[in-house]
């Protein structure tokens, strides 16, 4: 009975408060669309929180839970003056309402590059609201009247000058100027006044919509007369319509640049291979990086008593294009156009390749005297990086164009404009390869990261590899525990 008398008093309650998110589709690509829940936008100055979410047409596994999704949902708080981002909360679902499972992100604020995914939800997150027709009315209304009492003090300053002239002497003037100038006549003044009525007027209808016709005596215009504007509802999370300034080609979705972005810029990260600043501290370093210190499922890793299968082969879809090149203080960085690899049904889009001295990774207890690493970014933010090990040998002509146009500083990129490189050239003929569930080996070590290295090294020459040692003469991160996990090695 007593459940009954609650139910009875619950029934007419409002529900609103738990309104179902409303979808605005932002961006719709082959594979994916994004949209924005409009209502969950929430503003503090040039602040905005935003829920967005991925909505993809093919199911993805997700690595942590092992089950399918199709909808990634996130809340991020972008800085609409500085461009920035920082996703607060991502949740995965297998459709509309099914949630796989939900994780909070203690990241920080990172810039949002322009062109990308996240730079088009910044940008309609940071468009200014737009005010309601009614406010509309009344701030035209406000406008004319102000416009009305100004245009009638001129009036009554200038009528009051003609009806109280300076006296002008005929002697000081020629006798047809004395003539015309002994009565000064009031007209003159009249149309000063005009001209100057009509100058504030021009600047106001600059600033805001003319005032509605009034009739005599004057009337406020009714709203139905003004401008009409679209109504934003304002909820929970507001974002910016701007692009932050970066976020910088696309670092893909803002839902998943947190994890991904420190793979991308390591030089303000305040972090290093030697001293207190060293891979031993890394997680005493900064709260964030304390994965570097307690992960399970760290890299790099000795590669060995892997099981031997038959691997699917990567698809590899990699351009001559442009680059930029950076010192960026930790090892020399790369980006190039447009690149991406496909696995299992999914394509990572190519952040970005740099090089380490020697190999992070060993195979079978060997180090290699450098790898490069190649960091791809896919939709769900999961990273995928393809380790492609050097040898000393003979000279890569790949790498001595990259070489040939090094910074002279560090933090300072150099960016050719016509000179052209092609990765696939850096590709080895085996495209066999090691694959096995990792982190980032640098700062703050995240896990989830998908490792495909390749098992056929490429060469170097030795001019080469002391070129780079002079820039860095050690900047691997030691060898991790592999801790059980599961290696494959492509037969």
């Amino acid at each position: 009975m007593r459940y009954l008398i609650i139910a009875s008093l619950l029934a007419p309650l409002p529900w609103s408060v738990s309104a179902a998110p409303t979808w605005q589709v932002i961006s719709s690509e082959p594979g994916k669309r994004i949209e924005l829940d409009r209502t969950s936008l929430k503003r503090d100055g040039n602040a905005v929180q935003a829920q967005g979410r991925v909505v993809l047409e093919k199911e993805l596994i997700d690595a942590k839970s092992g089950a399918g999704y199709r909808v990634i949902e996130a809340i991020t708080r972008y800085d609409c003056g500085t461009r920035n981002a920082n996703t607060i909360k991502r949740i995965f679902k297998k459709n509309e309402s099914d949630i796989i499972r939900e994780e909070d992100i203690k990241g920080v604020e990172l810039p949002v590059r322009s062109g990308t995914l996240d730079d088009k939800v910044l940008r309609e997150v940071c468009r200014p609201p737009k005010d309601a027709p009614a406010d509309v009315a009344k701030k035209a209304n406000e406008a004319g009247a102000e416009l009305k009492a100004a245009n009638e003090a001129v009036l009554k300053k200038e009528m009051a000058k003609a009806e109280k002239p300076t006296p002008i002497k005929t002697a000081d003037t020629p006798a047809k100027e004395a003539e015309h100038s002994a009565i000064p006549s009031i007209r003159p003044n009249l149309k000063a006044a005009l001209e100057a009525s009509r100058e504030p007027q021009k600047e106001a209808a600059r600033e805001t919509p003319p005032p509605p016709p009034a009739a005599k005596p004057p009337a406020p215009a009714p709203v139905a007369a003004a401008p009409k504007a679209q109504t934003i509802v304002v909820h929970t999370p507001p974002a910016p319509a701007a692009k932050p300034r970066k976020a910088a080609r696309s670092e893909g979705y803002m839902l998943e640049l947190a994890r991904s972005e420190p793979a991308v810029q390591h030089a303000h990260i305040h972090w290093d291979y030697e001293g207190p600043g060293g891979p031993e501290n890394w997680g005493r370093l900064d709260p964030q990086n304390k994965l570097c210190a307690t992960g399970e499922r760290q890299s790099p890793i000795d590669i060995k008593d892997g099981i031997k299968v038959d691997v699917e082969p990567i698809k590899f879809k990699y351009q001559p294009s442009t680059f930029r090149i950076v010192d960026n203080g930790h090892t020399v960085q790369v980006q190039v156009g447009e690149g991406s690899i496909s696995l299992t049904g999914k394509t990572y889009e190519l952040v970005q390749f740099h090089f380490h001295r020697p190999s992070e990774e060993k195979v079978n207890g060997q180090r290699f005297d450098m790898v490069v690493h190649l960091v791809h970014k896919a939709d769900d933010g999961q990273l995928a990086v393809v380790a492609i090990l050097l040898e000393r040998g003979t000279e890569n002509p790949f790498i001595q164009t990259l070489w040939n146009n090094m910074p002279l500083e560090k933090n300072s990129p150099v960016a050719p404009p016509s000179t052209l490189v092609d990765l696939n050239t850096l590709l080895p003929t085996s495209r066999n390869y090691y694959t096995y569930m990792g982190s980032l080996t640098t700062p703050p070590c995240s896990e989830g990261v998908l490792w495909l290295v390749m098992k056929q090294p490429m060469q170097v020459s030795p001019e080469q590899i002391n070129i780079f040692s002079r820039l860095y003469r050690n900047n691997a991160r030691p060898i991790q525990s592999a801790a059980g996990r599961l290696i494959k090695e492509g037969r």
